[in-house]
């Protein structure tokens, strides 16, 4: 029986639902699974482009690489596991004591909006997610409010996922 999430940009008020991929990536959709529900501090990409993700204090249970891409496609919804010396370079703009610069490192829950994603960091280089989710409902709309979130800014918008 399949396994639904749903993704929601708070002050937008807009959600979508995704498939968990339990056929492709069953250790990382059952990581993210255990640890939901998880909401945090919402962040456009600076660099994979057209990407909305939030940090999170490292979800234990993460895997190692699977179901991995660096080119995901609209509706991806991925896992990126960070040791603590990976994102916290100043240049990249997250608040001292932010769950960016945790000793244990941090889990970035990203969803993809639309084409064109390179996940490659100038700093480390090729940045590799685990495609756990795909988004089946509520793109379109998702689509639009990351699109005004990347125009407008996203401070004080929080992303929110959740069991559906």
């Amino acid at each position: 029986m399949a396994r639904y999430i749903t993704i929601r940009l708070e002050s937008r008020g807009v959600a979508c639902r995704a498939r968990l991929l339990d056929d492709a990536a069953p250790v990382t959709s059952e990581a993210v699974w255990q640890a939901l529900p998880v909401s945090g501090d919402a962040f456009h990409a600076k660099y994979a482009r057209n990407e909305v993700y939030t940090l999170l204090p490292r979800i234990t249970a993460a895997p190692h690489r699977e179901n991995p891409t660096v080119t995901p496609i609209p509706g991806d919804v991925c896992l990126f596991d960070f040791e603590p010396w990976e994102i916290g370079n100043p240049a990249y703009g997250y608040e001292p004591g932010s769950v960016a610069h945790a000793e244990q490192g941090a889990t970035d829950l990203a969803i993809f909006y639309d084409r064109n994603n390179l996940l490659i960091n100038g700093d480390v280089g090729w940045v590799p997610g685990n495609v756990f989710g795909a988004i089946e409902d509520g793109l379109a709309e998702m689509a639009a409010a990351c699109t005004d979130l990347w125009r407008n800014g996203f401070a004080g918008e929080r992303l929110t996922v959740a069991r559906a």
